[in-house]
């Protein structure tokens, strides 16, 4: 018997189990590692006293591997795995991704599309109605609610509807799954279960709980954005544990019920997970395949807190684990850091210690606490928040102990660095640490544009307070005698960017001597708010119109633009740019994006200038000077929304 889960069901017999209480099924390949949802839920039920048996990436064509366990004796949890099985598989232009970081050999198709409703329809092709289903990870949290699909191109209903399944656990499901087991192995039918804070559930209009707050039905919706806008602030609005209302939308016949959020886990509690018997790696039975690529991310990295009140625009962050931070202790985070130095190929550095953001170890306020965070309203963006409360000395200490620590050589911080709310520290000794220990060479942030007006519909800071934080990180670099270098991220065409918009973040690259290898294009996924503009066109909570780039032809010309400077680009950019009277940027001059078309009438009248020219003794040939920043070039990466292909703040 080994210490991962069972996979087979020789593994539950040697166990002494002959039927699980629960069969968990997976679109991910099973790492037992508490970066993975699906391990701390499994590692959760076992300490209750559940058994559990781990079916990871079932053959969802036939029913063998729905069988493989037989019937479990309470229910069927059902997750698509750490992403959304739509982002796993396309690309942001639709296209067919040929890898899978979550799946073996870090090979694609290992599940299928929309895994969560396949896998719920052959359990119930199989078992038949009575057997309870739950569903919860990324893709059933995000998508509980009618959604627009960007890969349909439509707004689809609830999934917890289209799957077939009785109860859908949202967000961070610790407290809500110990609770439902719970129920059910006292014998409450599944279809009574309502009051589980955290989960949704259908029922009968006449059986709707009163005190909710409604929105727009799904036929309402589906056919008109503006109700679908308002749909999309109402959701948001009642994500707060303090005053969150039950929220109810009608499909068809049926309600759907989204309880209130389950109460965020206890310091003690958050701590606790991380003394469950993890083995920290992925199953045995892929080493022929090459292991599970997921894993080089966080295995040896610390996970110290949860949630964010960043509440970007684009970021599924605030409808899944919400805004309010929780954190371990530093106890705990030492703990585990003295644990990782004990594996055999720990090489003496910790990858990163951060979370969703890195350097939020306090609630954003002191009333969140007591009265919830502010509807409808940021505690950064555009400006921050009077009330903010701005204090780096408690991580900069758990930073310090981890240094401290034998056999630890580097520490360094990979995850997002919230850089506008660093700046708002008066006191600059995180900074100064930050930038003398715990860059590996280069830093990422996450500036994503230049334009005020595209930024304001990110959630984002104004670009000032970025080229102050930059300033500063190349003064503290170079009084340090290092080598160091920003590397930011960009995305084009997010609503409400405009051609003129990405033409001014080319020229800002260009003046930066930014050379972004890797650019992402905005990528609508369920549930956010950047996506409810993408789709309505409408910000839902001013209900004004958004610009938004949809054509292929603007969205590969906004993207063009961050990559000025590849001659592939030039024909697209310099069409772009006549069409929107620039033709200024097109030439030969220092302040250019792209040279002349060849032969054209421009680059003709170029090359005669330079042929009646003078010679010097030296070539003429010389290198375009950049502009002087004190810094060389950089390059700046790409970002795809969800790992493990990275994450931005």
């Amino acid at each position: 018997m080994t210490g991962f889960l069972p996979v087979t069901m020789e593994e539950l017999r040697e166990r002494g189990i002959e039927q699980p209480d629960f069969v968990y099924v997976c679109g991910d390949a099973y790492v037992d590692h508490p970066s993975f949802g699906a391990a701390i839920i499994c590692r959760l039920l076992e300490s209750h006293g559940y058994s559990v048996a781990m079916l990871a990436q079932p053959d969802w064509k036939t029913d063998t591997d729905f069988t493989r366990f037989g019937r479990p004796r309470l229910a069927f949890l059902v997750s698509a795995g750490n992403i959304d099985s739509m982002v796993a598989h396309y690309t942001s232009a639709k296209k067919k991704r040929s890898d899978d970081a979550y799946s073996p050999g870090n090979k694609a198709g290992r599940r299928p599309d929309r895994a969560v409703i396949v896998y719920c329809r052959k359990i119930r092709e199989i078992y038949g109605d009575d057997i309870p289903i739950l569903i919860g990870g990324l893709e059933a949290s995000l998508r509980r609610f009618a959604h627009y699909d960007y890969w349909d191109d439509s707004v689809h209903p609830s999934v917890l509807l289209e799957s077939g399944a009785d109860i859908l656990s949202f967000g961070m499901g610790e407290h809500s799954m110990i609770e439902l087991a719970d129920l059910l192995r006292d014998g409450v039918p599944v279809k009574e279960i309502r009051d589980v804070r955290g989960t949704c559930y259908l029922c009968d209009p006449s059986e709707t709980p009163f005190g909710s707050a409604e929105c727009p039905s799904f036929e309402q919706v589906r056919d008109s954005k503006e109700a679908y806008a308002k749909a999309c602030r109402i959701q948001y609005d009642q994500q707060d544990e303090v005053y969150g209302k039950r929220i109810i939308q009608r499909h068809g016949k049926l309600m759907f019920v989204q309880n209130p959020p389950a109460l965020s886990l206890t310091q003690e509690e958050f701590d606790a997970l991380y003394t469950l018997p993890f083995m920290r790696t992925y199953h045995p039975m892929y080493e022929a395949e090459g292991g599970v690529p997921a894993i080089k991310e966080v295995r040896f990295s610390i996970t110290h807190n949860r949630g964010c009140f960043g509440f970007c625009n684009f970021c599924s962050i605030a409808l899944h684990q919400g805004r309010r931070m929780t954190t371990r202790s530093e106890e705990s985070v030492i703990e585990e850091a003295k644990y990782l130095t004990t594996l055999p190929d720990f090489k003496g550095y910790l990858h990163d210690v951060g979370g969703p953001t890195a350097n939020f170890r306090h609630p954003s306020c002191e009333k969140q606490l007591k009265y919830g965070l502010c509807k409808g309203k940021k505690c950064l963006a555009p400006e921050p928040c009077k009330n903010l409360i701005v204090d780096h000395q408690e991580y900069l200490h758990l930073l310090r102990k981890l240094r401290a620590l034998p056999k630890i050589k580097r520490v360094f911080i990979r995850s997002g660095i919230r850089y506008d709310y660093l700046m708002c520290d008066k006191d600059d000794e995180f900074f100064r640490e930050l930038v003398r220990y715990h860059v590996s060479g280069q830093l990422k942030v996450a500036p994503e544009h230049c334009s005020n007006a595209v930024l304001d519909k990110m959630g984002k800071p104004h670009i000032e307070v970025y080229k102050a934080f930059q300033k500063r990180f190349y003064e503290l670099t170079k009084s340090m005698g290092k080598e160091q270098y920003l590397v930011p991220y960009l995305m084009s065409s997010h609503p409400g960017s405009t051609i003129k918009d990405a033409i001014a973040l080319a020229c800002f690259l260009k003046e930066e001597g930014l050379h972004p290898e890797q650019v992402q294009d905005f990528y609508p996924t369920p549930g956010t708010i950047a996506t409810c503009m993408f789709h309505t066109g409408l910000d839902p909570y001013t209900m004004q119109p958004v610009y938004v780039p949809r054509s292929p032809k603007e969205k590969a010309e906004q993207r063009a633009m961050l990559q000025y400077f590849k001659p592939e680009n030039h024909a697209l950019i310099r069409s772009a740019l006549i069409k929107a009277g620039r033709r200024d940027l097109i030439g030969s001059g220092p302040h250019c994006l792209v040279p002349a078309a060849p032969n054209s009438p421009q680059q003709q009248s170029a090359g005669s200038r330079k042929k009646n020219q003078p010679q010097s003794r030296k070539s003429q040939r010389k290198p375009v000077q950049q502009k002087q920043t004190g810094r060389p070039p950089q390059k700046a990466n790409s970002f795809s929304g969800q790992k493990p292909r990275g994450k931005r703040k």
